[in-house]
């Protein structure tokens, strides 16, 4: 019986890990309920999809990704500085400090505490991991179609 590989729209679910070249593990699964999603409904990061391509059912692979195969190079223009009075007056800020931040659409983005200022509040708001290779592996536990969309399956 012929296995059906993983391409553009299949159902795939998985077991992952995301860890730096250093060893530190950013996000796992293993260990914990695995990961299901449908290629392309932008669930998962594009290189991160694409790293799974031709992959099927058992098999298990590990890859390092480049910053621009995994979460993009780092862009200073993504920094802000904020006022401090934009925040709440009991708040305990520390560099290194991820907020949560709502865009003007409604979307909500992490930032991360670069700096402290008397006035001012220097926050990054590239993703975590802009900028760094990542080790992405993975283990393919069940490759199927995409859901019947008329169902919403």
């Amino acid at each position: 019986m012929d296995q059906q590989k993983i391409g553009p729209r299949s159902r795939v679910t998985f077991h992952f890990s995301l860890a730096t070249t250093d060893g530190t593990e950013i996000a796992s699964t293993f260990g914990d309920s695995p990961t299901t999603v449908t290629l392309g409904d932008g669930s998962l990061n594009e290189g991160l999809e694409h790293a799974l391509y031709g992959l099927t059912s058992g098999e298990e692979q590990t890859l390092t990704l480049t910053p621009s195969q995994a979460f993009g190079p780092r862009d200073e223009g993504k920094t802000r500085r904020l006022p401090r009075s934009d925040f709440p007056a009991g708040m305990e800020l520390a560099e290194g400090l991820v907020i949560a931040f709502e865009t003007p659409g409604g979307e909500e983005v992490a930032g991360i505490v670069l700096a402290l200022e008397e006035e001012e509040v220097e926050i990054d708001f590239n993703h975590p991991l802009a900028g760094q290779e990542v080790v992405f592996r993975v283990r393919i536990l069940d490759v199927g179609p995409p859901p019947d969309d008329a169902t919403g399956e």
